[in-house]
This record gives structure tokens, C-alpha cells and sequence, in this order.
């Protein structure tokens, strides 16, 4: 990969993310901060973005002890179980909801990918739940179109920078391991993966980059980098070993907030720069919830993809 590019200071002139909002957003509170952009937005769509020369690395799968094919079962609906987890890191407990899939308490020998969403800021671990997430996942499943999987919603009560919230040390040490011991998960990090909108979409690149041997995709919805982290970001890419890197899938709508479109920009350009293969779209839209709904079918038939 290549070495360091890009000053500090450009970074924190490029990326941030102010309270306000684009006509038609939700939400709101400062992630980054932003200069204003100095040159129009180009609107693009690039599905699909791989680099010449650059290895495509997809984390390996281990292999595991039973199909991930659904077996037969009367139902055709999963479930949400809702739980709160005592923790060391946080102020109050950990709130979070866990989706099963059909046939999950018929099969008792299965075990299951594991996708975390993280909501966007302002919301709880509802939002996700609010646009489809378990409709979307139960049709796609029972059409055979994907296989099944959990889907765990974490609930960060915060709006502070990585550093002072410890919601992801907190997700990392503490609920991820109260998972696969209470559900039955495949562990290994092939079938673990990590997405989310607005706030929940920087957490996803936080944890999926600086904790890499954890998640074998990461997914960033509308993302607005902590800027925090925009230091950071260049080197934590460069400690992946190309054959470990993740899946990255990157979507924005073009009439987004311009300081988040210019954070996600950022952060799309910096994976070009250094070569790691990513999926990066631009669709109609806003920073809104309506957006996120359009597009909750086309999320989880990629976290899927490789399972």
C-alpha cells in the first residue's frame, strides 16, 4: 500500500459533519468538521469499484460444520429478541435487539452468520427494526435468495467522538462475546459483519478497520467519518495484510448533507489511493430514512453475498 498522503490539515478542512441538516433530513449533531466545499458535486454512480493491480481480498471462509443452506420449517418469519447487558464501560446498560431467522428455534444444531447494524444518531436500535431490516431479511430467506443470518441492533446512547464514547470498546469486549455465547453464531470473523447509517456508519468503519480481525465486511451507509478518526484511518488500512482486507461497501444519496458527501468522498477516494477494493454507490436521495428503506434490501443481499 502506499505510504501517507495527505496532510492532517487537509483532512480536517475535508471532512465533518455539522448539526444541521439537508431539506428532508433526519437526525442531527457534529460528527467532523468542515470547511465549506469549494468545488460543485459531481453526481456518480461506480458499483462495483476495483483497483488494477490490487489483489481483491475476501476474508477466507473457515469451514464450517454444518450447510448454511435454510433447512425446512414451517415458518416463514423470524424474530426479534430484545435484551439489556450489564456493562464495566458504559454509564447504563447495553440495549440491543437480536433478529433469528426462520427455523432458528426448530434447527438446534445450525449456526449463523452475524450481522451488526448501528442507527443513526438521535434514534436507538429501533430505527433499523422502523425500516425493514427483519421484513426485507424474512422475504429474501424464504425465497432462497440469501441465506440466514442474525441481525443484532446495538443501541449507542451517545453523540460524542470514539474517544469519550465508549459504546465500541463496549460493543467490542463486551456484547459481541455475549452473542456468540448466547446464540448460536459462527464465530470466525468470515461470517461476522459490521454496517450502519449516519453515526452508525462511522462506528462501522471505526470497528471494522481498527478491529479488522473481528469483521470480515463492513458496510457505510451515508457516511459521515469521525474526525477523529480521519488521522488514523490511512494507517489502520495500511496494518491490514491484503490478504485479510475486508469487504467495504460504501452509498450516499446525492443530496445528502455536502459536508457528510464530502466525508464519504474523502473516505472513498483514501480507499482508491491506497488500493483497497471497495464497492462504492451514489444514489437519488437524501440524508433521511426514507433513502436508507429504499436501499435495506440491496444492504443485506450484500452483507450476504459471501455466506
Amino acid at each position: 500500500m502506499k505510504s501517507p498522503g495527505l496532510p492532517l490539515l487537509c483532512i480536517c478542512l475535508i471532512i465533518s459533519l455539522v448539526a444541521c441538516a439537508a431539506p428532508g433530513a433526519v437526525g442531527g449533531g457534529s460528527l467532523v468538521e468542515q470547511a465549506p466545499a469549494q468545488t460543485p458535486l459531481v453526481v456518480f454512480a461506480t458499483p462495483g469499484v476495483t483497483h488494477p493491480g490490487t489483489a481483491i481480498a475476501t476474508p477466507k471462509a473457515p469451514s464450517p460444520t454444518e450447510s448454511l443452506e435454510a433447512p425446512g420449517c414451517s415458518s416463514e418469519e423470524g424474530r426479534f429478541e430484545h435484551g439489556s447487558l450489564p456493562s464495566a464501560l458504559l454509564p447504563e446498560p447495553m440495549e440491543f435487539s437480536v433478529y433469528l431467522p426462520t427455523c432458528y428455534d426448530q434447527d438446534r444444531e445450525r449456526r449463523y452468520p452475524v450481522l451488526y447494524l448501528v442507527h443513526g444518531q438521535g434514534f436507538d436500535h429501533d430505527q433499523w427494526d422502523r425500516l425493514g431490516v427483519d421484513e426485507n431479511a424474512d422475504r429474501l430467506i424464504a425465497a432462497g435468495e440469501i441465506p440466514p443470518f442474525l441481525v443484532v441492533l446495538p443501541r449507542d446512547r451517545s453523540w460524542a467522538q470514539p474517544n469519550e464514547d465508549l459504546f465500541g470498546q463496549a460493543l467490542m469486549e463486551e456484547l459481541v462475546p455475549h452473542i456468540d455465547t448466547a446464540y448460536r453464531t459462527h464465530p470466525e470473523r468470515f461470517y461476522r459483519a459490521i454496517g450502519g447509517l449516519s453515526r452508525g456508519a462511522a462506528w462501522a468503519v471505526h470497528l471494522g478497520l481498527s478491529q479488522w480481525q473481528e469483521f470480515g465486511a463492513i458496510g457505510a451507509h451515508s457516511l459521515p467519518v469521525f474526525f477523529r478518526d480521519a488521522p488514523k484511518i490511512r494507517k489502520w488500512l495500511e496494518a491490514i495484510p491484503v490478504e485479510s482486507l475486508p469487504r467495504i461497501y460504501l452509498d450516499i444519496g446525492e443530496r445528502d448533507r455536502p459536508e457528510t458527501l464530502e466525508s464519504a468522498r474523502w473516505f472513498e477516494n483514501l480507499l482508491t489511493e491506497e488500493g483497497v477494493p471497495h464497492e462504492w454507490h451514489m444514489f437519488s436521495g437524501y440524508h433521511e430514512e426514507s433513502y436508507w428503506q429504499a436501499h435495506v434490501e440491496q444492504y443485506l443481499r450484500w452483507y450476504a453475498g459471501e455466506w
